[in-house]
């Protein structure tokens, strides 16, 4: 008879445990709708199962379901109120849906998600996500309902403390955000002399660009290809010199590279090279070379409006 049980038992776990894996493969593969409808059905004879609930609020949140996602992240921080990860879920699904309504709603949700965050970081000293978090909410809200810089760089001192690099690209992060250029594309230097990460780079980067200095941020994109040999850092030189109409032979050939070596793992289809190429050869006056690009664009993503927009341009040459 205990042997009987036994087997059952383990019988029944096994299954529990297929079905969550099943869930999370679902999640790494982006079919999102799959891995809510499998872990619905799990939770139909396994309602206390808490992993599964948490993957099905993955599954939602994945799909942008905020109200669905939050639900299933509060009955876990209720349930389980010490557990910082649950907080900082529910605190997430709650800023999302935030983002999604009218002010006059995000107004009324902003006190819980403060709330869920600052009881996740309180939890747990070391959790990293919660805040970056904290970073960012403290810096994009108004003053009014509680935005402050220096609780941002409060929450940055204390990632730096976790980490260095996350450290330094919060707090580049945080004086962007604060209008003081000089302090940010410091804190960005730092990030990439400690981390050197492709993220680091980027963030530098897409800063010159926000500061509209298009050649600082074709030089540290170079310098980021030297370090990682990432083809897609060809687009994105391309993509700089096409943008704001300089060093057009770079960007012909660096797009040109980027074609002649691309992979699905770069990331950017070939028809956005073959619209920046359009760009370049626009600027360069040249109608017949521009035509060419943007139709092989057009053929490549036919559904995209800013192709079509930019054939009207060229024809008017």
């Amino acid at each position: 008879m205990n042997r009987f049980f036994w087997l059952i038992l383990m019988s029944s776990f096994c299954f529990s445990q297929a079905s969550k894996e099943n869930a999370k493969s679902y999640l790494d593969q982006k079919n999102f709708q799959k891995a809510q409808q499998e872990m619905e059905s799990f939770l139909k004879s396994n309602p206390n199962d808490k992993e599964a609930v948490e993957l099905l609020g993955d599954a939602f949140g994945h799909q942008k379901k905020w109200d669905e996602a939050i639900a299933q992240y509060k009955t876990l921080a209720e349930d389980e109120p010490n557990n910082a990860n649950y907080h900082y879920k529910y605190g997430g699904a709650l800023g999302m849906k935030a983002l999604s309504v009218s002010k006059l709603r995000a107004l009324g949700l902003i006190g819980d998600v403060k709330r869920s965050f600052l009881k996740a970081a309180e939890l747990d000293s070391n959790h990293i996500d919660t805040r970056w978090a904290l970073v960012e909410l403290y810096v994009s809200l108004p003053g009014i309902v509680g935005g402050s810089t220096s609780k941002a760089l409060k929450y940055a001192s204390e990632l730096q403390n976790l980490s260095e690099v996350d450290g330094y690209l919060a707090k580049g992060y945080v004086y962007e955000y604060d209008d003081e250029p000089e302090l940010a594309e410091k804190y960005y230097k730092l990030a990439i002399k400690v981390g050197g990460s492709v993220t680091c780079y980027e963030k530098l980067t897409n800063f010159y660009e926000e500061q509209d200095e298009p050649d600082r941020a074709i030089d540290n994109i170079e310098k980021a290809h030297k370090k990682h040999q990432r083809n897609a850092m060809h687009y994105q030189i391309g993509k700089v010199c096409a943008d704001y109409n300089i060093q057009l032979d770079k960007g012909e050939k660096c797009l040109k590279a980027y074609l002649a070596n691309h992979s699905a793992q770069d990331g950017v289809p070939k028809a956005w090279a073959y619209y920046r190429l359009a760009q370049i050869y626009k600027h360069k006056e040249n109608k017949e070379e521009a035509l060419i690009w943007i139709d092989k664009a057009i053929a490549g993503l036919p559904k995209i409006k800013v192709f079509q927009k930019e054939k009207v341009t060229i024809s008017k040459l």
